[in-house]
């Protein structure tokens, strides 16, 4: 019913800066909540930023001050500004994303962020 595709990961020195974008397309659910979590081996996926329908966000205290979550809801796509990278961001970055009127959560396939000199 809803499908999140991500892109915009990569390769990035410390101190650089990435993109991430994730396209969204629901049937018949008008989305509301979406974020970004991330996760690296052995450890649990952990909540990077959200954002509600009404553009409130909420970010995780490593990543804030350097990291803006914004959305279009127009072209349906959510966005992840990161800047100032650190290795220690490293991780595979999900998309998800909730509707309207149901508990039900939808997640994209993942995209690599590596930050390494």
């Amino acid at each position: 019913q809803v499908q999140l595709v991500e892109s915009g990961g990569g390769l990035v020195q410390p101190g650089g800066s990435l993109r991430l974008s994730c396209a969204a397309s629901s049937s018949i659910f008008t989305i509301s909540r979406m974020g970004w979590y991330r996760q690296v081996p052995e450890k649990q996926r952990e909540l990077v930023a959200v954002i509600a329908d009404g553009g409130s966000t909420n970010y995780a205290d490593s990543v804030k001050g350097r990291f803006t979550i914004s959305r279009d809801n127009a072209k349906k796509t959510l966005y992840l500004q990161m800047d100032s990278l650190k290795p220690e961001d490293t991780a595979v970055y999900y998309c998800y994303a909730r509707v309207f009127f149901r508990r039900d959560e939808y997640w994209g396939q993942g995209t690599q962020v590596t930050v390494s000199s």
